[in-house]
Formats: C-alpha cells, structure tokens, sequence
C-alpha cells in the first residue's frame, strides 16, 4: 500500500516544486499566503516530525482534525498521512489538532490524551490563554525538521478509508469535474467530511492542480480574484 502523502506530493515535487500550489485568502481579514509545493511539503514534514516524535502517534493512531479548511490544514493532513496515521473528523480519537474554539470538541474526542492547538495566525503567534497541558502547535512545530521519510507501512487513511480507497475516490473526483495538470482551482468549499478533503482539497492535488482556497469570501472580489489569480475553473456544490 502506498503512503498517501507520498503519493500525492511526489510528483507535485517532480512536476513543479516552487510555483503555487496554494494561495489561502481571507476576505473577513484580509489574508493572502501563498505556499509552493517544497513550502507545503516543508510543513507538512515538520507536523510529522512533531507528531511522532513529541506526540507519540504513528500507523494506526486516530488523529482528530478539527480546523477549517486553510492551508495551514492542509499541511497538517499530509503530516498526519506521512506518518501512516488516521485522519478522523468526527467521533473518538487518539490524539487532535484543534482551534482554540473547538477545544471542548477536541477533549471529548480524546477523553485525556493529547491536544494540540493552531492559532492559524499568519505571523506564525501563539494561541493565547492556552489551558495547561494543551500543545501549542506553532511554538511545538518550529524547532522539527522539515524533511521526512514516508511510513511505508500505513493504517487506515481517513475516517476508515484505506490509502488506496482515498487515492482513487480522489482520481475519480478529480476526473468529474474534469481537472487537469496546470489548472489554477477557486474553491470556498469546506473540509469538513471525508468526501469534503476528498473533493475539494485532495482532487485538485492528485490531478496536478493548484488551489486557491477563500475563507470568507466577498462575491465583490471574486471576478478580480480570479483575474490575478489566473483561475481557470471554479469548485462548486
């Protein structure tokens, strides 16, 4: 079985490893981050890092992601992945990564085991007024490398689905709304479910795409946007 983020940066690092490969804005704040390839894959390895070495989590570990779909998630997910862990969005688990406004959600999934939390702030600050015990990812994460080797032997992927299971729902999703290598992809679109990271997030991958993902968005920015941005096709319900 093939480790999931292997499979899916890989040949993203091959194809293209420094032009956008997803650009975040937030229209409530104003927000543009733009992260290539090797900057994703530099983060998601750090997440990794500190998942196995700090917090004990490897192949068969259930890691609950509570967060919204931002690319700092997206990160997280491929981190998760790289070590042969489960992503699991709702239900129990064994550890989560979590905002500081889904704690309550997170403690009720891992009933006493560790929880670490994204402040999700562009600058990299802290989340404030953290309870004792709680893992402050972007302080935890900056001193882990950011390189990693691929755990070849991994469990389930996300929410029961094996590795491959994600991969070809990923293709399939990917060949439905007619993706190609090269397109540059506008979505407001959750990451909620597993068919949710699936369609929206892990198609456009898999199909050699970029993303550009809008929290928040202003429909009176959206043309201009898509202008600037070079998009060439819009995700959609």
């Amino acid at each position: 079985m093939a480790n999931l983020t292997a499979a899916v940066l890989d040949p993203l690092l091959r194809a293209d490893p420094m032009g956008p490969r997803i650009t975040y804005y937030d229209d409530a704040t104003g927000e543009r981050i733009e992260c290539s390839t090797v900057t994703l894959a530099n983060w998601a390895a750090k997440t990794a890092n500190l998942l196995r070495d700090e917090l004990g989590a490897g192949p068969g570990t259930r890691i609950a992601v509570l967060l919204p779909a931002h690319w700092q998630t997206a990160a997280v997910l491929l981190g998760v992945w790289w070590i042969g862990a489960e992503v699991v969005l709702s239900g129990a688990a064994d550890l989560a990564l979590c905002t500081s406004d889904r704690l309550d959600e997170a403690d009720d999934a891992v009933a006493g085991g560790e929880v670490a939390v994204l402040s999700l702030d562009p600058f990299g600050k802290p989340a404030p007024d953290l309870p004792i015990g709680v893992t402050d990812y972007a302080t935890a994460v900056r001193v882990h490398g950011d390189q990693f080797s691929a755990e070849p032997r991994p469990g389930p992927a996300l929410d029961g689905r094996s590795v491959d299971e994600v991969l070809s729902a990923a293709s399939d999703s990917a060949a439905e709304a007619a993706l190609t290598a090269g397109d540059r992809v506008m979505s407001s679109l959750p990451w909620s479910s597993a068919d949710d990271v699936i369609a929206n997030l892990l198609a456009v991958f898999v199909a050699g795409a970029s993303l550009v993902q809008v929290a928040n968005p202003d429909a009176a920015a959206l043309q201009r946007r898509r202008t600037t941005e070079k998009v060439t096709k819009d995700l959609a319900h």
